[in-house]
């Protein structure tokens, strides 16, 4: 079914979300999303929906609609930017909706003889009362913050220890004593909280995403197809921003991801998202690297970046410094809480963001709290951030100047429980083999969900994977200026 203009009656005529059906939602969440990418409704009408996707991603929020939604704007903006590279008007957009649910979980899926199975037995996998009678849930995937949190709660790393641990104390005092030891957790709060709290009253006040124009000259592409030879230096972790920047290399473009030393990402992530992408480690705090980053941004055409707001600007990467060293890059920016804010700096990932924005309340079964059934606040917003980029790119191409977008999971958040609950419905496992391909990679062979949606003569796609850190900090040839 196409997307048609009568999203625009959506929003008026329909104020209970269980008045709507999941292709309502869909529509909803995908006029939203491409109003606030500054696309063209009209375009809309390119889309065609296939595939069953009743029983996926079942959720008491719009979890596959929300997918589906920011997948099909990531494609249409893979449309716009072909069309805008010479190719004439865009073409058509092929969505499949149970492909959609199965990328969604994708991290989940992917397989390597080189890697075991990661460990889902943590505490910190699971929700914790406080002694004010809170639900939380501390963040452990990452060694570095399981080891912050342990400091601070006095504890082993053991289900009863835990547990007495974040028994004692209140739960704001330890959002704020994580925060304060470098690592993170938050409490569960219905929606109403988190708009009477100072966080959620600035986020309240923020669009899906804010665009600015820089005063720079960008680079024009050449005529080739989809993303194909443009340049992307990712400085992301898991989950959003490297799903943005393998979107973006499944389109063509070539992506160089920098990790610094002693902090890896986590295997299965690193896994599912380096597909389409070379990685290299470089320790930006030493001055002896200055010139290898400048050359990297001098030469690429976008900038990817997740790390928590103000732990790159020291190396001058922030979007400001950024537009004034290299006035034709596009800067893509995502973070937990976005720019303003009590919380802007904070971190966070989609597993805890949850639990203070209301999701984790929603999705909850009686007095317990929940969550959704894929990390859809980092797939979306992944997705959603490809997009972006590929619409600065195209923009670029028409005379435009170069962009700098700030997202934020957050913001996504709100996108998410804007339509409000739904029905769980009958679950059903969709046909995850059907969407399978292998890689070569740089040790082994990487088993891994291939990218969702095509155009009508053109199709995303990845030929390799590597591991983290195996290849040298470069783009593949000089660039001719």
């Amino acid at each position: 079914m196409a997307v048609r203009g009568r999203c625009d009656s959506l929003a008026l005529k329909l104020t209970d979300a269980s008045e709507m059906s999941p292709g309502d939602e869909t529509d909803l969440l995908l006029r939203q999303a491409w109003t606030a990418l500054g696309g063209d409704p009209a375009l809309l009408d390119l889309v065609q929906f296939t595939g069953d996707g009743t029983g996926l991603l079942p959720s008491n929020t719009a979890a596959l609609p929300a997918m589906t939604a920011a997948m099909t704007a990531s494609t249409l903006a893979a449309s716009l930017l072909d069309a805008a590279r010479g190719t004439g008007a865009p073409k058509r957009v092929f969505i499949d909706r149970e492909h959609v649910a199965v990328a969604a979980r994708s991290e989940y899926y992917a397989r390597s003889a080189a890697l075991e199975e990661p460990d889902r037995m943590s505490p910190f996998f699971r929700f914790w009362m406080t002694a004010d009678g809170r639900w939380f849930r501390v963040h452990g995937e990452y060694p570095w913050h399981r080891s912050r949190a342990l400091a601070v709660l006095q504890c082993e790393d053991r289900h009863r220890s835990v547990k007495d641990a974040i028994s004692r104390w209140r739960a704001e005092d330890l959002e704020d004593a994580l925060d304060a030891a470098g690592g993170l957790g938050y409490a569960v709060r219905s929606e109403q909280e988190w708009l009477e709290h100072p966080q959620g009253r600035a986020v309240a006040a923020l669009p899906l995403l804010q665009s600015e124009a820089g005063t720079g000259t960008g680079r024009l592409a050449d005529a080739s197809r989809g993303a194909t030879g443009l340049r992307v230096l990712d400085l992301t972790r898991a989950l959003a921003g490297p799903i943005a920047t393998r979107t973006l290399a499944a389109w063509g473009a070539e992506v160089v991801r920098i990790d610094g030393p002693g902090l890896p990402e986590e295997p299965a992530h690193a896994l599912d998202t380096l597909p389409g992408k070379r990685s290299a480690e470089l320790d930006l705090a030493d001055p002896a690297n200055r010139t290898t980053l400048e050359e990297l941004l001098g030469g690429a055409d976008l900038l990817v970046q997740g790390y928590r707001p103000g732990a790159l600007a020291r190396f001058g990467l922030d979007a400001r410094t950024l537009s004034e060293r290299h006035p034709h890059l596009n800067v893509i920016t995502l973070s937990a809480w976005g720019p303003s804010g009590p919380w802007a700096t904070r971190r966070g990932f989609d597993s805890v963001v949850q639990c203070p924005v209301g999701i984790s309340q929603v999705e909850g079964t009686g007095d317990r709290p929940g969550a959704l059934p894929s990390r859809v606040l980092d797939h979306a917003m992944g997705y959603l951030a490809a997009a972006a980029s590929m619409l600065a790119v195209a923009s670029v191409q028409h005379g435009g100047s170069p962009q700098s977008v700030q997202l934020s999971l957050a913001q996504t958040a709100r996108w998410l429980l804007g339509v409000g609950t739904t029905s769980r419905g009958e679950p059903r496992r969709p046909d995850v083999d059907a969407y399978r391909v292998v890689l070569p990679g740089a040790v082994a062979p990487v088993d891994v969900v291939r990218p969702p949606g095509r155009l009508v003569d053109l199709e995303p796609s990845w030929s390799f994977t590597t591991d983290l850190g195996a290849d040298a900090p470069e783009f593949s040839a000089a660039r001719q200026t």
